[in-house]
C-alpha cells in the first residue's frame, strides 16, 4: 500500500518542522518547503523544495501533484516586536497574502485532499481583549472585525480565503487560530522570537542577582501552548469532519510577569523583573476550548510548567553554546 502523502508549507519553521517529524511518525511521505532549512536539527522530509513561496514558479514546483493532505503555516511573522512595531505591516500583509493566493489556487487545480490553513488569535477584536483578567476569544466573537495589527487583519482575510473556496470549488479547508504556540527549535533571538522564548533567553544569560526587563507593565495576560500539543491538535482536526475556524490553544492563563517569575523559578537564579516600555500587544488573550472540546474531544494534556521547563532547558544549552 502507498503511503499517503502530505505537502508542509513552512516547514523549515518552528511548528512546521515539529508537524513534519508528526507526520513521518504516522507514516506519511512528507514534502516540506520553505525559504529556508530547519534552523537547529535537519528536516525529517522525505524532499525539501528550498524556496520563495510568494513567487507563482516556486509554488508550481511544490505543488506539482494530487496532495493527500497540504498544511499552509508559511507566513511573514514574528513576536510582539515584530508584529506591533508597525514597521514591518506591509511586509506581514502582502508577503502572506501573496503565499495563501498562490497555494489555494493550486489546491483546487491539482485537486488535494484536504488543505490546513494556521490562522492566529491575533485576528480577533482588540475591544474584547481590554481587561488582562476577562479576554474574550471564543470562535464566534470575531465579528464584527477589528483585530490589534496589520497581522490580525491579514489571518482574518486568509482565514475567509480558504473558506470561500471550500464554497465555491469545493476544496476541503480546515482552519485553526494558534494561541502563542512555543517549545524547543523555536526561535530565541533576533526580534522575531515570541514571549516564552525571549523571557527564558533573558533569564538564561542573567546573571545573579541581576534584573531582566519585560516590556511593558507585565500584567498583561496570555496562554501558551506546547508545540507538540498544538501539532496533535492539528491532526486531530485535517483528520475530522470540522472545517473550523476553531482555536487551537491552552486556557491556562498567565500574565507576563508571572511568566517570568516561573522561569526565574525554574531556573534557580536570583533575578529580578525591571519593567519597561516596549510593544506588547492587546492587554489579555486567553485560549477558549470550548468548541475544540465539543467537536475534536481534545484538550491540553500538560500543564505550562513542564513545556516552560522543557524549553529553559533547550535555550540554556543554546546560549551556552555562544
Amino acid at each position: 500500500m502507498t503511503s499517503k502523502k502530505a505537502l508542509v508549507l513552512g516547514a523549515g519553521g518552528f511548528i512546521g518542522s515539529h508537524l513534519v517529524n508528526k507526520l513521518k511518525s504516522e507514516g506519511f511521505w512528507v514534502r516540506g518547503a520553505d525559504l529556508k532549512n530547519p534552523e537547529f536539527s535537519p528536516t525529517g522530509a522525505d524532499d525539501f523544495i528550498i524556496g520563495d513561496l510568494r513567487e507563482q514558479e516556486v509554488c508550481r514546483r511544490v505543488l506539482d501533484q494530487n496532495f493527500d493532505q497540504v498544511y499552509q503555516l508559511a507566513a511573514d511573522m514574528g513576536g510582539a516586536g515584530y508584529i506591533f512595531t508597525g514597521e514591518n505591516d506591509a511586509n506581514v500583509m502582502h508577503n502572506s497574502v501573496l503565499i495563501n493566493i498562490n497555494i489555494v489556487e493550486l489546491c483546487v487545480k491539482h485537486k488535494v485532499g484536504k488543505v490546513f490553513y494556521s490562522s492566529s488569535a491575533c485576528m480577533y477584536p482588540e475591544h474584547n481583549q481590554m481587561d488582562p483578567d476577562n479576554p474574550k476569544c471564543n470562535e464566534d466573537s470575531a465579528y464584527p472585525a477589528n483585530p490589534d495589527s496589520e497581522y490580525g487583519w491579514e489571518k482574518l482575510f486568509s482565514e475567509r480565503l480558504f473558506l470561500a473556496f471550500q464554497r465555491n470549488y469545493g476544496l476541503q479547508a480546515r482552519v485553526a487560530r494558534f494561541h502563542n504556540i512555543f517549545g524547543i527549535e523555536g526561535t530565541w533571538q533576533g526580534g522575531k522570537e515570541k514571549a516564552p522564548a525571549a523571557v527564558c533567553r533573558k533569564v538564561a544569560m542573567a546573571k545573579e542577582g541581576e534584573s531582566i526587563e519585560i516590556w511593558g507593565d507585565g500584567k498583561q495576560t496570555r496562554s501558551f501552548l506546547y508545540v507538540d500539543e498544538c501539532v496533535e491538535a492539528v491532526r486531530r482536526l485535517v483528520e475530522s469532519d470540522f472545517s473550523g475556524p476553531v482555536n487551537i490553544g491552552s486556557e491556562e492563563m498567565i500574565s507576563i510577569n508571572d511568566l517570568a517569575k516561573m522561569v526565574i523559578e525554574i531556573s534557580s537564579k536570583n533575578i529580578s523583573i525591571n519593567n519597561i516600555p516596549g510593544p506588547t500587544g492587546v492587554r489579555g488573550r486567553n485560549s477558549d476550548n470550548k468548541l475544540i472540546g465539543e467537536k475534536l474531544g481534545w484538550q491540553p494534556s500538560r500543564p505550562l510548567r513542564e513545556g516552560m521547563e522543557r524549553t529553559f532547558k533547550w535555550i540554556s544549552e543554546q546560549v551556552a553554546k555562544q
